[in-house]
């Protein structure tokens, strides 16, 4: 049957963005938004996937949950479909071991990793996602022990109004409950605008979703505001703000005690904001930056009596950053320092407060013949944890003018969550007071070679996550507890393909082939205890993603295989159709095309097959 999937998948169409909006030159000119230093794309010395605008338009997905889907090494655990709750690993990662930025602004959850994509930005003002594989102390910071997700916006170049409408449905009918019926669907809203002057720009979007599930107890109501702005002051000096705020509500039937929380949901508000300049000195580059992140959790075990089964949390956490560079005849100096106060207010967590001051150095230069070379450490001190320090290492090595060799060598920490440390959730989960800091070490090796319309990556890497955390029993009769499980030795392989032509100015067609292998090694050693999260971990990930343009329409096929350390796999395909002209755009998608049954994480069964439909318009002043 598998087979007879593929073979379909392959003859019908097939990936990413319509080539003239993906050429090589536009890539290469892409800037890597690292914190203190300023990469090109194909000058990078590391494994960095870079998710176009144009790519997440021709994408069959509404949210930024599905674009990442499709991302390679990026395993997205859905308990709510439709951008409502999903975890995020890279390369075998749990979700608290992935980092979540937005324009280098790190969303930091002290309470627990479930919430990281709640994200207020709409998917059509995304100019880009750079997905980094691999330890980021170096770049970014604690908490990104396996990789780091930095969403980058549009910045706005003309006045412009948009409204955007969709709506789909699986056309089954809605499963006995009390007053619903009909079928299941989904629809939403966008609207936006910019505001731009000669010195200072503004971008203004809301969005609402609402469904009444995929499943009994599943509905949702989602709803986002965000602004973000430019000022210039002078030539060389600007200020940016942004602020965000989501609340969602949904039904949470077995996303985290099943079977016994079919009557269970959650309410999640999140507030984001921050405010940074950046500045030119001659020759030094400056850029303070302070952020702010408060979040309400309110889970109600059950909806229907909310005097016993409910847990409240209330976190904020409160950043201070200074990046500089430094411009010197051998290369680039990056040096800096941040801050970061958190605490939490929470019926079953209780009430605590941490600090955490990091600082860190790097220094790269292309004075050496056909390499370069980047070197760095992060000091990090945190009031619970002391001090710890994380270097690491870069080296490219440009062969011929196609093909490019590189080697890094990185380290980075993961400071436990309150919810690991703090819950009391009895019977089913309790937290670990005594538990110690995750560290990773991770050496890794990779070519890519460019030419033409082919491009190929690939490489091999190993990572050692020492004291590696997650939650287990020896049994159903005990609650799940966190513990510090050992070193998680994982032998990760990773390749991707692309391939582009033109049949001529007004049709194109570009294919990308992907896929990851992981071998970690704790899983295997752990066979006799259940494990709440690393046993759903990533084996095997293949993907296959092709588009076909010509004039005014493109067509788009998505297509995923994963196999879990389970032994759990599933292949889903997905479909979109687009036609745009002017100022009107025009979607239908078609996901889970074959109707496969499959489930992410825990007990939840994602959607069967499902229509969507979806219609833009867009005024932009010229």
């Amino acid at each position: 049957m598998l087979s007879k999937k593929l073979l379909l998948i392959f003859s019908i169409t097939p990936s990413f963005l319509l080539a003239q909006q993906n050429d090589t030159t536009q890539l290469k000119e892409v800037i890597i938004q690292e914190n203190r230093l300023l990469i090109p794309f194909d000058q990078r010395n590391r494994n960095i996937q870079i998710i176009s605008q144009e790519e997440i338009q021709a994408l069959p997905s509404t949210s930024i949950n599905e674009v990442l889907r499709y991302a390679a090494g990026v395993d997205i655990r859905q308990r709510g479909p439709f951008g409502t709750q999903a975890d995020i690993g890279i390369d075998g990662g749990s979700f608290d071991q992935t980092l979540i930025l937005i324009n280098g602004v790190k969303l930091s959850d002290p309470q627990t990793g479930h919430h990281m994509l709640n994200l207020p930005v709409p998917l059509s003002e995304i100019q880009r996602i750079e997905i980094l594989r691999g330890p980021v102390s170096r770049i970014y910071g604690i908490n990104g022990l396996t990789g780091a997700v930095n969403i980058v916006t549009k910045q706005a170049e003309s006045n412009s109004v948009f409204v955007q409408v969709n709506g789909g449905s699986s056309f089954k009918k809605v499963e006995e409950e009390a007053g619903k019926d009909g079928i299941y669907y989904a629809n939403g809203l966008q609207l936006g605008g910019s505001f731009v002057r000669k010195t200072h720009q503004h971008q203004l979007y809301f969005g609402k979703e609402h469904s009444n599930g995929q499943r009994y107890n599943s509905g949702a109501d989602n709803k986002k505001l965000y602004y973000q702005n430019q000022i210039s002051l002078a030539p060389d000096h600007r200020i940016q703000m942004m602020a965000g705020y989501i609340n969602n509500e949904f039904g949470a039937n077995g996303y985290y005690a099943a079977p016994g929380d079919k009557e269970s949901e959650e309410l999640v508000e999140t507030v984001i904001s921050s405010i940074s300049s950046h500045h030119q000195l001659n020759k030094w580059y400056l850029s303070p930056r302070i952020s702010h992140r408060y979040n309400e959790d309110d889970y109600r075990y059950f909806r229907h009596d909310l005097s016993k089964g409910r847990s409240k949390h209330y976190t904020q956490t409160l950043s201070t950053e200074l990046h500089a560079r430094y411009q010197t005849a051998l290369g680039d100096l990056g040096i800096g320092a941040e801050a970061r106060f958190e605490d939490i207010s929470s019926s079953n967590i209780g009430k605590h407060s941490r600090e955490n001051y990091g600082f860190f150095t790097e220094f790269r230069t292309t004075k050496f013949d056909r390499f370069d070379i980047n070197v760095g450490a992060y000091v990090n001190y945190n009031s619970d944890y002391d001090w710890e320090v994380f270097p690491g290492i870069d080296i490219g090595f440009q062969a011929t003018d196609n093909l490019r060799l590189s080697v890094n060598s990185g380290t980075s920490q993961r400071i436990p969550t309150f919810t690991d440390l703090y819950l009391n959730q009895r019977p089913g989960n309790i937290g670990n007071p005594d538990l110690k800091s995750e560290s990773a070490w991770q050496n890794e090796i990779g070519l890519q070679y460019t030419r033409n319309k082919f491009s190929f990556q690939a490489g091999y890497f190993y990572r050692d996550i020492n004291r590696s955390i997650d939650w287990l029993r020896a049994s159903t009769d005990v609650p799940y507890q966190a513990q510090n499980l050992g070193n998680n030795k994982t032998h990760g392989v990773y390749s991707n393909l692309g391939y582009k032509t033109a049949f001529r100015t007004d049709q194109h067609m570009m294919v990308n082939l992907a896929y990851t292998y992981l071998n970690p090694s704790i899983i295997n050693d752990y066979k006799n205890t259940i494990i709440k999260y690393g046993i759903e971990s990533l084996r095997h990930q293949g993907q296959a993603t092709v588009s076909y343009s010509f004039k005014t329409w493109s067509i788009t096929s998505a297509n995923r295989w994963l196999e879990r350390s389970s032994s759990n796999s599933y292949f889903v395909s997905d479909l979109r159709l687009a036609y745009s002209k002017k100022s009107i755009s025009i979607f239908a998608d078609i996901q889970n095309i074959f109707d496969e049954k499959y489930i992410e994480v825990g007990a939840v069964p994602m959607p069967t097959r499902w229509a969507n439909l979806g219609l833009r318009y867009q005024w932009v002043q010229r």
